[in-house]
């Protein structure tokens, strides 16, 4: 008996082949820097996985660390989905702690720009409450993924939050 994992890759679907070009495992090199107005700059490590089943959607998990002891932080993971025959896309994501967003925007050649649709939150989430997300994947010249959100919150106006540029490992 075979498992998932033994199995080949089943061939892209031609809806998601625009955003073919983030497909891949990732690991930010350098680190991932992050900051905001009401917090102390920090550094972080963080893993990207991007893959497909053969659906019209892209899945993905991203997983931070810090980089000096390995500590688990922040995880998301969701779905990236593409309106066929269009640019417009969706980005859904579910966050470790306790927030799901619904960002759209365009995909514009190897240039994903989002901004956030629908935030939702468990009832006991942390104050203050993100109210906004704006979020925008390239791939530069060299070949390396970059990842730049910015976010708003209930106390703070939109401003720049973290930025991670990814070399791939695998496709």
């Amino acid at each position: 008996m075979s498992s998932a994992a033994d199995s080949d890759v089943p061939p892209l679907n031609p809806a998601i082949s625009p955003l073919a070009w983030m497909l891949g495992t990732w690991v930010s090199e350098p680190g991932g820097k992050g900051e905001f107005p009401t917090i102390t700059p920090f550094n972080y490590k963080e893993e990207a996985v991007i893959s497909h089943a053969g659906q019209p959607m892209l899945n993905f998990t991203f997983c931070s660390s810090n980089p000096d002891t390995g500590k688990a932080l922040h995880r998301e993971c969701g779905f990236i989905r593409i309106n066929s025959g269009t640019n417009q896309v969706a980005f859904i994501c579910a966050e470790n702690i306790g927030v799901v967003e619904i960002e759209e925007g365009e995909v514009d050649g190897e240039q994903l720009t989002l901004m956030s649709r629908s935030l939702s939150r468990i009832s006991f989430a942390k104050e203050p409450h993100v109210q906004q997300v704006c979020r925008m994947f390239c791939l530069t010249a060299e070949g390396k993924l970059e990842q730049t959100v910015s976010m708003a919150t209930s106390t703070q106006a939109l401003a720049p939050h973290l930025h991670v540029t990814y070399r791939k490992l695998s496709s």
